[in-house]
């Protein structure tokens, strides 16, 4: 199966977008994580599109996409889901779709699924929490200081973690054997992160991450009502989000 790589305008950004398999077949959505991409997918989506038909976007400000200016862009989930949902909804027209969520992708599918639960036909989540079980100490400075007072100084030992450095070991650590791990990962993120303001979307967005949580109740009673066929997968060795966030 051929990967199409596509491109829609929506709501004046231009949005990147991987496409694979027949338009007929159940669709399955594949929602990326930080720091990354569709660019993550990109050996499973040819994998899937023998029998489902497959979309992977990317998120304004990463991978192929545009990233217009955060002055002039608001760098929000809502936002991010706004978009992703157009394109689903709108530009693509899908009438049901699987949405499968790593990191990320939970905080903006969620958004789309209780929004349109009549489109969802089941959910695949990847490491990405909608209950507090399962956050490590790294959330520590996130909500004790910077989501309580964002400033240069709380903010600084966030740009940290959107180093070289820290991109490969978001992508090796607790792995079994690192040297299986491509460095296709974090040099494709580095790139992404090399953009002007780059630094600054991303930082917007840990900022608004506080309103994930704050709709993490909401998340559980969409869940509990519709009951999605639902698979859970979890790196046991994840440093950001244990197990725990699974069961």
């Amino acid at each position: 199966m051929n990967v199409h790589h596509r491109t829609r305008t929506i709501d004046g950004v231009q949005v990147f977008y991987r496409e694979a398999g027949r338009a007929g077949d159940p669709a399955l959505v594949l929602l990326h994580g930080f720091p990354t991409s569709s660019h993550m997918f990109r050996h499973l989506i040819p994998a899937l599109a023998s029998r489902f038909h497959v979309i992977a976007p990317d998120y304004p400000g990463f991978g192929q996409s545009e990233a217009p200016s955060p002055r002039a862009f608001p760098y929000t989930f809502d936002r991010l889901a706004e978009i992703v949902e157009k394109l689903l909804l709108e530009e693509l027209a899908l009438p049901r779709f699987t949405l499968v969520m790593q990191d990320y992708g939970g905080p903006v599918g969620f958004r789309i699924a209780t929004r349109h639960p009549e489109r969802v036909e089941g959910l695949i989540v990847q490491n990405s929490n909608a209950y507090e079980e399962g956050f490590t100490g790294f959330w520590n400075h996130l909500r004790q200081q910077y989501w309580q007072a964002p400033s240069p100084e709380t903010e600084a030992p966030l740009r940290d973690f959107l180093t070289p450095g820290a991109l490969r070991w978001i992508s090796t650590e607790g792995t079994a054997d690192p040297e299986r791990v491509s460095p296709d990962n974090w040099t494709v993120d580095q790139m992404s992160l090399q953009r002007p303001e780059a630094e600054r979307i991303q930082l917007d967005l840990f900022y608004d991450y506080r309103t994930n949580v704050a709709l993490y109740p909401a998340w559980q009673a969409w869940l509990r009502k519709h009951q999605p066929p639902t698979l859970v997968v979890w790196g046991r060795n994840d440093p950001i989000f244990t197990p725990e966030g699974a069961t």
